[in-house]
């Protein structure tokens, strides 16, 4: 009787299905694209609505003048600006403009009431403002606050423009009908392999082989090389993972108030040890008081809208500042502090074992090593991690290739001459100093 070869194309439908997963994902991907192309115009279009002057030469006018002590929907050093063409007139603003001390000198009501809700300070005179660049900034200020747009992933049927379905119902249906399609291969299988029997059609039989480790048993020669493979490999494994103990590289721990270096010393361009102000002078560099953060953002209590990017949105960088004034105590509304603070804790990165000794000051200030030699590029990290292994043996590869720094380092003088005669070379490293001497970090 003649043998038939039984084969289902069970590849190939599921090729076809995942192709058609890709395509109802890029559909919704597209639908999401128009939303978000939608939102931004809808901002666009609240922004021209704000007046009769121009709003953007206003915002310029605003960044550059007026944003050191005022916010346009919230208090900060003076009063939120917007609504202040309703409170206040045309007139009265722009003499308060060109000149608040004479308005409170000449017993205004309103100047007088606003000076002395604000500490008694006076707002800096601007008589090189045009009324045409005045209307500008009013026009800016009174734009409407627009309307936080929720971020894509979180938009769910009938929300957003022309009310998508959301990417978990596709992908629902999607794996329903996969599941029906194995269902129907099956039984299509088992009706094909009745229908074989029926017809008399001889399907192929499984012969069965030796089993495998009865084989590998039998061969004495290849028992032995396994032997030896695994006792190397397992001694090299056990060797590597103690060789690891207590090195923590690309440790990266979430902090309890989010502190973006990205956006501190990179986009800011903040010192490091502004901050950090204790590695000048310290074996550590400490870790900043809330009140250094203060410094700042008693007047910033909200990022800018370049900020936000596809991980972080703006409303997130501004719950965080709002979890650092809830730990300082500070009011922003009433920009005082209430006395009711909470300490924070955070959580250490960088580590060394106890038996190792490291002075910040030794390496900062007398050597002049840069933060980003030990630290990396913090510039560029939103969440820090540990970037180097800090282990014993990469402490010492850069005290034998880091050369000192002699010019101008009154500590080195005497010493370089010494040693520049003994060694006969003109620039010395951190090894010939002295670093590869055990009690130097052992003691």
């Amino acid at each position: 009787m003649k043998k038939v070869k039984f084969r289902h194309s069970t590849s190939r439908i599921l090729l076809l299905s995942v192709v058609f997963l890709l395509s109802f994902t890029n559909l919704n991907f597209a639908q999401d694209d128009q939303a978000s192309a939608g939102a931004e115009k809808a901002s666009e279009a609240q922004a021209v609505e704000s007046g009769s002057g121009d709003a953007a030469n206003g915002k310029e006018l605003f960044n550059s003048l007026c944003a050191a002590c005022h916010k346009p929907y919230s208090k900060s050093i003076g009063p939120a600006l917007n609504g202040v063409s309703d409170r206040r007139s045309r007139e009265w603003i722009e003499s308060w403009i060109y000149n608040s001390a004479a308005m409170i000198a000449s017993g205004d009501a309103d100047a007088v009431a606003v000076y002395e809700e604000y500490n008694k300070t006076a707002m800096p005179a601007f008589p090189q403002l045009t009324s045409v660049e005045i209307g500008d900034i009013l026009a800016y200020v009174e734009t409407p606050k627009p309307t936080p747009v929720a971020p894509v992933g979180e938009l769910t049927a009938g929300e957003g423009s022309g009310g998508g379905v959301s990417n978990n119902t596709i992908l629902s249906i999607l794996a329903f009908v996969l599941v029906m399609l194995l269902v129907i291969l099956f039984l299509v299988n088992k009706t094909l392999r009745k229908f074989a029997v029926a017809s008399g059609v001889e399907l192929p039989v499984k012969k069965k082989r030796k089993p495998l480790y009865k084989s590998f048993v039998e061969n004495q020669f290849l028992v032995l090389v396994t032997a030896i493979i695994v006792l190397l490999a397992s001694g090299y494994m056990v060797y590597g993972f103690f060789m690891q103990v207590g090195v923590d590289q690309g440790y990266q721990p979430i902090q309890p108030i989010h502190y973006s270096h990205k956006i501190h010393a990179g986009d800011n361009q903040i010192e490091c040890k502004y901050c950090h102000s204790s590695a000048r002078t310290s074996k550590h560099s400490g870790i900043p008081s809330l009140n250094v953060c203060m410094n700042c953002h008693k007047s910033i209590g909200e990022v800018a809208v370049s900020t936000a990017t596809e991980e972080y949105s703006k409303e997130f960088y501004d719950k965080e500042i709002k979890k650092l004034y809830e730990a300082t105590g500070w009011d922003p509304a009433e920009m005082a502090y209430t006395g009711e603070a909470k300490p924070v804790k955070w959580v250490r990165i960088h580590n060394l074992p106890d038996f190792a000794y490291f002075n910040h000051s030794q390496h900062v200030s007398v050597a002049g090593i840069e933060c980003q030699k030990c630290h990396g590029p913090i510039q560029e990290m939103e969440i820090v991690y540990q970037d180097a292994p800090l282990t014993m043996g990469w402490c010492i590869n850069c005290h034998r290739e880091t050369n000192v720094k002699m010019a101008g380092n009154e500590y080195y003088e005497k010493i370089h001459e010494e040693l520049s005669k003994k060694y006969g070379v003109e620039e010395l490293t951190a090894a010939q100093l002295g670093g590869l001497e055990c009690g130097k970090c052992h003691y």
